[in-house]
């Protein structure tokens, strides 16, 4: 498996936790050392741990966010 890195630039916030104390969040994160983008996966409370998630440019962000809107 390929090395990575990480930093969490912003953390924006918690949409669920689970009884195990992990959490799914919307986070602000450059990986690689690459520009950040917006990021929504499940951490373990010290973020040593992740899991698999989907991470979005501030465009597919506010499609997504349009998208929601729309939702009945």
């Amino acid at each position: 498996m390929a090395e990575f890195s990480y930093t969490i630039i912003k953390q924006l916030g918690v949409i669920s936790e689970s009884p195990k104390g992990w959490s799914r969040e919307l986070n602000l994160i450059s990986w690689n050392g690459r520009d950040p983008k917006y990021d929504v996966r499940d951490w373990a409370p010290d973020h040593e741990k992740m899991g698999k998630g989907i991470t979005m440019s501030r465009d597919e962000l506010d499609n997504l966010a349009a998208l929601v809107m729309k939702l009945e």
